[in-house]
């Protein structure tokens, strides 16, 4: 036995409350021999006497004393851990942990996370701002709960990924620059360009959309945070090519929305760990897919 058990704990404990071996196994409902063995292994792990054996009774030794004293206290949290647990699963209630990108965060979650809690108030949801390779590598990990990523994605083994939304891709232009109705590569990439990080699935997207047509501009920022970008849109610096959610408020009106030509898309997916084993899991999973599509 390496370690302390509880079991044995208690089993000392109680034969300290009730100052017999006999009575301890009655109230334990065990065999008088597996309450001497229990206290037996006890010693025999910390290398000393734990209870003095008499006719009168059994009483503690010193470091028996010391050992009661503290057991007493960890098996009384540990009771209460049991009932925190038990009570939680009871009311389907716990937390979750759930990467998200920052557009998914301001436009999309909070649509979700209002009807989740109306409907569950004591899931506790814990969102982090992370990337899609990141959030993923942290599913695999066993550290996140829920992701929404882009799509495309590779598939990991022991994730179950799902297609959720899809939301168009707009260019995002200073107002003033009298852009037409809809936006070409050629036209966007003789303007100043804000561009996404180069680590997000959009910033590959929309490389290939300017590649397709024979461009390659350079960026004269690159960023990972939508507001941030429409904010230097507005400010006139350059333009940007960024997806309009469902709910979405539209932008300053220093800023022109415009559908591109050919047009461009982004989609979302919501991945998991193929096996769930908890409720307040499924039900977040079940918010986020019962939200309407675009």
């Amino acid at each position: 036995m390496r370690e302390l058990n509880l079991d044995r704990l208690r089993t000392l404990l109680t034969v300290a409350d009730l100052g017999s071996f006999a009575a301890a196994a009655k109230a334990l409902h065990l065999a008088p021999p597996t309450v001497t063995l229990h206290v037996a292994q006890l010693e025999a792990r910390l290398g000393t006497r734990l209870l003095h054996r008499a006719p009168s009774g059994v009483t503690a030794t010193s470091a028996g004393g010391l050992l009661i004293d503290k057991a007493r206290r960890l098996l009384a949290e540990a009771d209460e851990l049991l009932q925190a647990v038990q009570a939680q699963v009871a009311a389907r209630g716990g937390r979750v942990r759930l990467g998200a990108s920052t557009g998914a965060l301001a436009h999309l979650l909070p649509q979700a996370l209002q009807a989740l809690a109306v409907q569950h108030p004591q899931i506790d949801v814990q969102v982090a701002v992370m990337t899609s390779v990141e959030t993923l590598a942290r599913l695999a990990a066993g550290n996140l709960d829920i992701g929404i990523v882009a799509l495309p994605q590779p598939a990991l083994r022991g994730l179950r990924l799902r297609a959720w939304r899809q939301d168009p891709v707009l260019a995002f232009v200073p107002a003033d620059w009298k852009p037409p109705r809809q936006v070409t590569p050629a036209w966007l990439a003789a303007r100043p360009l804000i561009a996404n990080d180069s680590g997000t699935r959009l910033s590959r997207q929309t490389a290939e959309w300017f590649a397709a047509a024979g461009e390659r501009p350079q960026a004269r920022i690159a960023l990972n945070y939508n507001d941030a970008m429409k904010s230097l849109v507005a400010a006139g610096y350059g333009a940007a090519l960024l997806p309009h959610e469902a709910g979405a408020p539209l932008p300053d009106q220093r800023i022109a929305m415009r559908p591109l030509r050919p047009a461009l898309s982004r989609a979302l997916g919501i991945a998991h760990r193929a096996r769930l084993d908890d409720g307040p899991t499924e039900l977040t999973l079940r918010a986020l897919l019962e939200m309407p599509a675009r």
